[in-house]
């Protein structure tokens, strides 16, 4: 009997964690990606699974909705995990990779996969072989863009995802930083610059008159409530940021011995921890007034860019109007979609729709339905987000627990983070079933 043969076309987060598990069950996959022959506006290295707006994966903790997807990836054998704990760097209780690291682990993995070919080309059109994984991002090339558009029948939404500067370690002042992370004793995870109420005023004019990038004038400004621009943030109030991305509680300057009226954290980006990103610090302002503003801020003086901050449009489908439970299109049988473009925000997130999108590929394959893992679990319950939101307002998500059914028989008045650890806890118990039902086949 021939092996099936599946397409997926873009080898980001999602398009290689669809591959790969794809390849586990036996299917030849095709995994198609237009690096190096072009590069979106955000991408330049040639790797797969480019790491462009943070080197951050998130909490890691339980408690939090996206700690508890990654943890359920783990027992689903995700690729992606695998890689990032293995290029993981130190973040507190948060996963960060070294993203050079983590992008060569998963391009040679897939690469040297028996059962996945790699063809570097541009695919301007829904390849007409089914299955097909579309996986090509919030920054869909154009050509490809517009295919879909005219499947659909629709305009794409849109939003506007800005990336965060980052600096040498060596070009931030030793005498005003100090390592810290909220609330832990002794030196933390994360490199902080205290801020007086003086000096966060000043701040605030240097950045709210700053130069910002203009838009297209066909387009809103339309940004993504997780990932706004520290401009926009520091217009919306001038205590906003101080409560914002650069609270300083839990914080206390060994210079002075007491709690700051703002900080900036920078977190290391790489193994050897030479480069340092500003947390929340996400802009669009122009290159020169991110260098004029942000080397205002103490222990900034002397900083050098390694990446200035920037921003890019990202296009995502109308999930709950155009996409089936097991995320193929309803316009389209045996195309799937998969990432951001599916309607989810975030890394995690993105990977994790990869990974169910090859599992249902390799169902389907087989003549099956797919098995679609419980809504108490944080991939059914992004799966319900996806097809149960209300299309007029549908805009994209991070996992959270405000997404989970709720837990019968909890008592009413019980604390948020116990109620969150015992979700955490029914959703573990619930994936070990749907891991033992969509387990790879036997080489």
């Amino acid at each position: 009997m021939q092996t099936a043969q599946v397409s997926v076309v873009g080898a980001g987060l999602a398009g290689c964690e669809a591959a790969w598990q794809a390849a586990r069950r036996g299917l030849r996959v095709s995994l198609y990606e237009m690096k190096p022959l072009r590069f979106s506006p955000a991408h330049a290295a040639p790797d797969f699974a480019e790491l462009v707006c943070s080197n951050s994966l998130r909490s890691n903790q339980l408690g939090n909705a996206v700690g508890l997807l990654k943890q359920e990836m783990r027992r689903l054998d995700s690729l992606v995990l695998a890689a990032a704990d293995e290029c993981a760097v130190p973040a507190g209780k948060a996963l960060a990779v070294d993203r050079v690291a983590f992008a060569r682990r998963i391009t040679e993995t897939l690469e040297s996969h028996p059962r996945i070919e790699v063809r570097r080309a541009c695919i301007e059109r829904i390849p007409d072989e089914r299955p097909v994984v579309l996986a090509t991002g919030p920054l869909t090339d154009g050509a490809l863009a517009a295919d879909l558009q005219r499947l659909l029948g629709e305009e794409y939404l849109y939003f506007y995802d800005a990336l965060s500067p980052i600096v040498y370690a060596d070009s931030v002042d030793p005498e005003i930083a100090f390592r810290a992370s909220r609330y832990e004793e002794g030196e933390g995870d994360y490199v902080n610059l205290p801020l007086s109420r003086d000096e966060y005023e000043r701040f605030l004019d240097a950045l709210i008159e700053a130069d910002t990038l203009p838009l297209h004038p066909f387009e809103a400004a339309l940004y993504f409530e997780g990932c706004l621009p520290v401009e926009e943030m520091a217009r919306r109030g001038r205590d906003t940021l101080a409560f914002g991305p650069m609270k300083p509680v839990g914080l206390i300057d060994p210079r002075t011995g007491v709690r700051p009226h703002a900080v900036v954290q920078l977190r290391q980006e790489d193994k050897r921890g030479l480069l340092l990103g500003l947390v929340g610090f996400q802009t669009r302002l122009r290159q020169a007034d991110q260098k004029r503003v942000f080397r205002g801020l103490p222990g900034l003086a002397e900083a050098v860019f390694a990446r200035f901050g920037s921003v890019h449009r990202n296009t995502y489908v109308n999930a709950p109007r155009h996409l089936n439970a097991d995320l193929s299109l309803r316009a389209a049988p045996g195309v799937y979609l998969a990432g951001q473009i599916s309607g989810v925000e975030g890394y995690v997130e993105s990977a994790a729709l990869g990974l169910l999108a090859g599992i249902h590929v390799a169902s389907a394959a087989r003549g099956e339905e797919p098995p679609l893992p419980d809504e108490a679990t944080a991939h059914g319950a992004l799966l319900r987000y996806l097809t149960g939101a209300d299309a007029k307002r549908f805009q994209p998500m991070n996992v959270n627990y405000g997404l989970f059914p709720p837990q019968e028989g909890l008592p009413r008045r019980l604390a948020r983070k116990d109620r969150h650890e015992r979700l955490a806890a029914r959703a573990l118990d619930r994936i070990a079933d749907y891991a033992s039902r969509v387990r790879p086949p036997v080489a």
